[in-house]
């Protein structure tokens, strides 16, 4: 039985020890983390807010995550070495516009032609294999990547009319590095700026226009106030963004709070599907702001043959590029064969 005596003297063991031992104190404390995404605040109400409140909350402080938006910590092109130095533990963002020093770098963002839908991204990634090189790609330079996902569709959105490529000639537009690189043999001349410098460039005549998203982007940060058309061809299905993180950081969080990042980062990829799969559609007969314009597909077919030639160019480069280009033509291939609705 245990005596009056035994318990006093084990609570009050108890209780000296607890007061003994601040570090127990320190271990409950919540681990904090800070994340950068490309996005400005506007867009980032959409495509990553909601992930990071829903984490914050499940977590039950255990652990948070303070969110900043395009360059508020550091300029988007340093946000690799930000985070692999540890200044930044998360990051949201295609690997070509945070420069990442990886073989895979070239493929994120919009790696022109090669994705007609959003689905195409998460296929590719899940199925296909890509996820594995990404992840080992990233393992070799301290970096966890902890999942990519699919955002819009790449538009023109200009001050001018296009309607054939010879419309394209010398008009100064705001895009992604590699997809600058591919348009210039079109006559684009690739711009790059702030994320935020943007709308008053476009504004100013600094810039013709931007091949960066699709319409439901062009409306929710501005952009549609300061241009006056939408081209319908893209020159590229989805974009291929990530959730990154740095590898000590990732390791040095529970795996139960590993599990709820992931979680929530899926989510985060489920939302924006049908958030813009809704909106490319919607705005472009509702947007009200912005007139169509359209490449005839004969013409445009110029553009898609280019593309497979620009995959050639690229999978020279090393052997993981051409690993990634294989299974992507591998990929496009099954879809074209399997007909409507993969492929028309």
């Amino acid at each position: 039985m245990t005596t009056r005596r035994k318990f006093l003297t084990t609570g009050a063991l108890g209780g000296a020890a607890a007061l003994a031992a601040p570090s127990v104190a320190r271990a409950q404390a919540p681990i904090k983390w800070r994340m950068q995404t490309y996005a400005g605040a506007a867009l980032g109400e959409h495509v990553v807010k909601p992930a990071v409140d829903a984490f914050n909350e499940i977590a039950q402080g255990q652990m948070e995550i303070e969110l900043y938006y395009s360059d508020q910590l550091v300029p988007t092109a340093e946000l690799f070495q930000a985070m692999q130095s540890g200044t930044i533990d998360c990051v949201q963002s295609d690997d070509d516009s945070m420069a990442s020093p990886t073989e895979v770098t070239v493929f994120g963002g919009y790696f022109p032609l090669a994705l007609r839908y959003s689905l195409d991204v998460p296929a590719l990634f899940n199925k296909y294999g890509l996820k594995q090189i990404w992840d080992e790609e990233y393992a070799a330079v301290g970096v966890k990547h902890i999942s990519a996902g699919s955002w819009d569709p790449c538009n023109f959105s200009t001050k001018k009319p296009i309607n054939s490529l010879e419309d394209l000639k010398g008009l100064r537009i705001f895009t992604f590095p590699t997809a600058g690189r591919f348009l210039a043999q079109f006559g684009v001349v690739p711009v790059t700026l702030p994320w935020e410098d943007v709308e008053v460039a476009l504004q100013t005549g600094e810039l013709d226009g931007l091949a960066w998203s699709g319409i439901t982007e062009v409306y929710t940060v501005g952009w549609a106030n300061v241009t006056d058309y939408f081209l319908t061809n893209n020159i590229s299905g989805a974009w291929i963004g990530h959730f990154f993180a740095n590898m000590d950081r990732w390791n040095a969080v529970p795996p139960h709070l590993q599990k709820l990042l992931e979680t929530c980062f899926e989510q985060s990829h489920y939302y924006r599907q049908h958030w813009y799969w809704a909106g490319e559609a919607d705005l472009r007969i509702n947007g009200g702001k912005l007139k169509l314009t359209t490449i005839p597909d004969a013409e445009w077919q110029t553009v898609q043959d280019a593309a497979v030639k620009f995959w050639d160019e690229i999978a020279a480069e090393s052997e993981t590029k051409a690993k990634v280009v294989e299974i992507i033509k591998k990929y496009n291939e099954t879809m074209v064969q399997a007909g409507p609705p993969y492929r028309y």
